[in-house]
């Protein structure tokens, strides 16, 4: 019913269906509440090792839970591992107890992270994706915190686990996400299940150099969302590559009243752009630079622009800049420059 393929460095759309369609999203929900969880991990709020007391509030989720019984305590590490692997929502909410002393307090601040996303049509109602009324999001907001949370690295140790344990060995995990078993360059991310959302997924996956967030909402069954994202992963991976952008000569710009004549252009600019595979030659470059500038030149000083055209369509643009500076020409460097001339200085 929706979904989104998303390179997720760029934020470029590869495909999308009904992918700003309002619908519930189980625990994908938990991407979120992860994002977080990590966030307070890098900022050292909390730590892997804090050991966190489950609440009565916690130990009373249903669905796909752990078991934690009230007062039962496990490491934030262990709590993480039983989220990822196991989708556990009473984890879920003894992680954002920790982090905000309240799950109500923590899923106010999901939905202020939401919107600093540019997640607009995503309303949380809680952290962990049980079905709640106004609890909604998008494929296409789901793709953005999901490309915000794969830029913590450390999340794949969760993700691309199959089978773990926590309490000692005593309770096993095994993971939700089918793919990490049977497709190529996945990485992870999160499956959700409820009667309202459906079958959903987002998967990451990565080959070579292209990254891939592939959400699928709604889907009547696991097995349909599984073949969903790989179908959308593998259209991406198939259609798409980054190319390398070919720098042209810049050369000088005329200076008027400076010490020199001219300015240096320079441009540094990022090496590649995603594009649709084969079409690299049809990659055209266009250089928009001033005539001339007044000194004084300041060092980094705007010159212009480089442009990247695709089919008709600008795929990247870099601003020129001047790559030293140059005086004005004043009475004082006027009359050296006559000292030199005639001393030969």
């Amino acid at each position: 019913p929706s979904a989104i393929l998303m390179e997720p460095n760029t934020g470029k759309i590869l495909y999308e269906k009904n992918a700003n369609e309002l619908r519930p999203c189980a625990s994908i929900t938990k991407v979120m509440t992860l994002l977080l969880v990590m966030e307070a991990i890098d900022s050292g709020k909390i730590s892997l090792d804090d050991q966190v007391t489950a609440s009565a509030h916690a130990a009373s989720m249903g669905g796909s839970d752990i078991w934690l019984k009230e007062g039962e305590t496990m490491s934030v590490n262990d709590l993480i591992k039983a989220t990822v692997i196991m989708s556990a929502n009473d984890a879920a909410v003894v992680l954002a107890e920790h982090v905000y002393g309240t799950e109500d307090e923590f899923v106010k601040q999901m939905n202020i992270r939401a919107k600093q996303l540019g997640m607009n049509d995503t309303t949380f109602k809680n952290c962990n994706g049980l079905d709640e009324d106004g609890h909604l999001t998008t494929a296409h907001d789901v793709a953005l915190m999901s490309a915000e949370l794969i830029k913590h690295e450390k999340i794949f140790d969760y993700t691309l686990t199959w089978m773990d344990y926590v309490r000692d060995g005593e309770t096993q995990l095994v993971n939700t996400n089918k793919l990490i078993r049977s497709y190529k360059g996945i990485t992870g991310l999160k499956t959700g299940t409820t009667s309202q959302a459906g079958s959903c997924i987002s998967a990451t996956a990565k080959r070579d150099n292209l990254s891939l967030v592939a959400v699928v909402l709604g889907c009547s069954t696991t097995d349909e969302r599984f073949t969903s994202a790989s179908t959308l992963l593998d259209y991406g991976f198939a259609n798409f590559s980054f190319a390398s952008l070919q720098m042209p000569e810049l050369g000088t710009v005329p200076v008027t009243n400076g010490i020199q004549g001219e300015v240096q252009a320079e441009c540094t600019a990022t090496a590649e752009v995603l594009i649709p595979k084969g079409k690299e030659s049809a990659i055209k470059s266009e250089v928009e630079l001033s005539e001339g500038v007044q000194a004084p030149v300041e060092q980094g000083q705007l010159l212009g622009k480089v442009k990247y055209e695709l089919d008709g369509e600008v795929i990247a643009e870099y601003d020129i800049t001047a790559k030293n500076s140059v005086k004005e020409l004043d009475f004082g460097a006027s009359f050296m420059i006559l000292l030199r001339s005639l001393f030969h200085w």
